[in-house]
């Protein structure tokens, strides 16, 4: 797969886009529970089919352009064909010295984003959910790492290197609209409807006083490139690093209220992203399942 992989990384982008979009519709044609998720989450964020219509080609985009954003060569920069705006907002965040929370929704070119975001402000540390296929997880494992960018796994281990880079006022980058795993989220609206979300964004932001920014990578028509937007930060409560407890007395975290109110504004940052471009999210996925039980 490697191998293949490789092959793909050596076309064109628009070639790529072009293969995508065949394969979208391809996929959308033969799974009719594909096609009822797809509408069902287009009906609760109250848009079009027609507005998100478009997203059924750009699901096969995704999976194309992916050779070529992961075997590009570590001396290589990815900047070549990015439009940058919103720049001010994350260059004011570093300033407060207590690092950069970047998050996003599966929209766009959700891969790239990282690595530009690296090559602007790196270094980065990012964290994923490994694919449940092995040979799909090697590709992840041997390709994602870039010169200013760690990624590693959701894992006890890769939060306690998010909190260490945090607070060297360094940045990380996550994607919050991924259902977590029972006992790692809650429920909170997500276009009107109860959604299971993850807390740890607004958790590091709590703990550490992190800026929360939103941010987008959008795929350009004709394979012409891409539009990295950072978006204002968020707002909410941007709670100091908690004092360390008395001796032998419990440690203080953040309330519930407060994770729940954090949750929220990411999930109203995310809708807005979204609703700036119906065409490119991942409209299929089961947003609003019960999450599954499951461990670090």
């Amino acid at each position: 797969m490697i191998l293949l992989f490789r092959f793909f990384s050596h076309w064109p982008l628009r070639a790529l886009h072009a293969l995508g979009a065949a394969l979208g519709w391809l996929v959308w044609l033969l799974s009719p529970s594909y096609r009822r998720q797809f509408r069902a989450n287009v009906t609760q964020a109250g848009i079009t089919f027609e507005a998100a219509r478009p997203a059924i080609a750009e699901a096969g985009r995704f999976v194309a352009e992916l050779p070529k954003l992961w075997m590009r060569p570590q001396t290589e920069s990815c900047l070549g064909n990015v439009r940058v705006e919103g720049q001010a907002h994350a260059e004011h965040a570093f300033d407060r010295g207590r690092g950069v929370i970047f998050f996003g929704p599966h929209c766009g070119s959700f891969e790239l984003g990282p690595q530009a975001l690296a090559e602007l402000y790196g270094p980065i540390t990012a964290i994923y959910r490994p694919a449940r296929k092995s040979w799909l997880a090697t590709i992840e494992q041997a390709t994602r790492q870039r010169p200013q960018l760690t990624v590693v796994p959701a894992s006890l281990s890769g939060i306690r290197l998010m909190h260490r880079t945090l607070k060297a006022n360094q940045a990380v980058a996550l994607l919050t609209d991924q259902v977590p795993p029972e006992g790692l989220g809650v429920w909170a609206p997500f276009f009107g409807k109860p959604a299971y979300t993850m807390t740890l964004a607004a958790r590091l932001a709590l703990q550490s006083g992190a800026v929360l920014l939103p941010v987008s990578c959008e795929r350009l028509p004709r394979g012409a490139g891409y539009f990295l937007k950072i978006w204002p930060p968020v707002a909410g409560p941007q709670a100091q690093p908690s004092p360390p407890p008395a001796e032998g007395g419990p440690r203080t975290g953040p309330s519930p209220a407060d994770i729940l109110h954090g949750v929220t504004r990411i999930n109203q940052a995310i809708e807005a992203i979204v609703l700036s471009q119906p065409g490119q999210y991942l409209w299929g996925y089961a947003r609003y399942k019960t999450p599954r039980k499951d461990a670090f």
